[in-house]
């Protein structure tokens, strides 16, 4: 399988020291609603407390993903090689072997329905060399869209103590995304995805369960608990929202509907 490796390194990276103190992140609960057009927020519990991302950290992977295609850095069908340190990265992947590659589009799609690790892996070390740098890169850009509590140090959202969010930053994330990429947003809501011959089906279970909803990401380790991360539309408003810290993917889903429902209605999208 002939590879493509592309030297694209995001300039000269920026070095951040955060200092998290004594206040350590946990899987405390937390949730944010706010309106994606305007940013009125909308609710909030606990909005600033610091939590683990864990998958919800490739929404951040993905913006700077749809970023590099902006800017020409890569395109859609060339292909990034796994590396044996992508390939370690348990539990979701595509699990090909290392050396092997994919293309940028299967990498998206496996990240955005599969929430596959390796493929995080493969788009942080093509486009910045390694994971660490490549964290750097997510953090400062989380600082530029106004994220001033999260600290990224993986793209995949694998356990690290540093990594770190609110419910809050998130919503902002999420708002970003629709607003910077909204063609390639659209891709937060499939919900199947065919890799070489095999369908597989999302995490997002909320994109069947709730009408209207269109996006964008789950996440779950043990530290965090279970997190969500909802775009939806009645048709005349959009709301992003943001579950932190759930006991349970299905506890986690019926809070985010009922945020969505209180806002956008119970019909919403129909």
């Amino acid at each position: 399988m002939t590879s493509r490796i592309l030297p694209l390194i995001f300039g000269p990276l920026l070095t951040l020291t955060v200092g998290l103190g004594a206040t350590p992140a946990n899987a405390g609960r937390a949730h944010f609603v706010l309106d994606a057009t305007t940013g009125e927020v909308l609710e909030a519990q606990n909005a600033d407390e610091l939590n683990y991302p864990a998958s919800l950290t490739k929404m951040m992977t993905l913006y700077l993903t749809f970023e590099a295609l902006h800017q020409g850095r890569f395109g859609w069908e060339d292909r990034i090689v796994l590396s044996e340190n992508a390939e370690s990265k348990e539990p979701y992947k595509f699990a090909i072997g290392a050396g092997r590659t994919i293309t940028v589009r299967e990498a998206v799609l496996g990240m955005i329905v599969l929430s596959t690790n390796d493929a995080a892996v493969g788009i942080a070390e093509t486009l910045a060399g390694s994971e660490k740098a490549f964290g750097r890169v997510m953090t400062a850009k989380a600082r530029a869209l106004g994220m001033t509590s999260t600290v990224f140090t993986n793209p995949a959202g694998l356990p690290d103590p540093e990594q770190v969010t609110t419910a809050a930053d998130m919503a902002r994330l999420g708002r970003a995304l629709l607003r910077d990429y909204p063609e390639e947003f659209k891709l937060f809501s499939t919900r199947t995805f065919t890799f070489r011959g095999m369908k597989f089906h999302g995490h997002n279970q909320l994109l069947a369960a709730y009408p209207g909803a269109d996006g964008i990401k789950t996440g779950y380790t043990k530290a965090s608990g279970y997190n969500l991360v909802t775009s939806a539309s009645n048709g005349d408003r959009r709301l992003v929202g943001v579950v932190l810290g759930g006991d349970s993917a299905s506890a986690r889903d019926d809070e985010m509907i009922a945020l969505m429902e209180k806002y956008l209605g119970t019909s919403a999208g129909q």
